[in-house]
């Protein structure tokens, strides 16, 4: 992994040009980004400027220009690029959501009582809040459901901390 350091806008405004960012689709506008971490566009092209000096971040310019994320820029934040994504269902108060989930780590296991999981979101967590319930699969390779309550929300990097109420799987391998 890039040992790159950031600031926490860096880090959020990366994030979020990460999460926009669709291989195939071209560049990232500015003014999306800017409306995915709430702040002004110049702002932004600031911060863009600075990341590009760091080598995560690639300018396009013209009319159809914007931002695309280099791989350096996945290896600062610890992802995968994600030529093609597999559909996780997540869902909060009986709602399906149209997420992303890249990335479902255990944090505790070993205690029944203090079972944590993070479900790394693409997506902004602005609709989400402590005290939710959530479910969050079946994954795709090996089924697996994880059901909480969401203790904590990281927005810098999308995260939601469930302390687990359920998780299933199949005993059979999937299919």
């Amino acid at each position: 992994m890039v040992q790159i350091d950031l600031t926490t806008s860096q880090e959020q405004t990366l994030t979020a040009l990460v999460n926009q960012h669709r291989p195939g689709e071209g560049p990232v506008k500015a003014q999306t980004v800017a409306d995915e971490v709430d702040r002004s566009l110049g702002t932004i092209q600031n911060q863009m400027q600075r990341l590009s000096q760091l080598g995560v971040v690639e300018g396009v310019s013209g009319p159809a220009g914007g931002y695309e994320p280099t791989e350096m820029a996945f290896q600062a934040l610890g992802r995968e690029p994600l030529d093609e994504t597999a559909a996780v269902t997540v869902a909060h108060d009986y709602d399906r959501l149209d997420v992303t989930i890249d990335q479902i780590r255990f944090k505790s296991v070993h205690h029944p009582e203090n079972c944590r999981v993070e479900l790394h979101l693409q997506q902004s967590v602005d609709g989400f809040s402590v005290g939710q319930a959530v479910a969050a699969g079946p994954t795709p390779l090996s089924g697996l459901v994880v059901a909480g309550t969401i203790e904590a929300i990281d927005d810098t990097t999308n995260t939601l901390i469930l302390d687990v109420a359920q998780l299933e799987a199949p005993v059979e391998p999937p299919e």
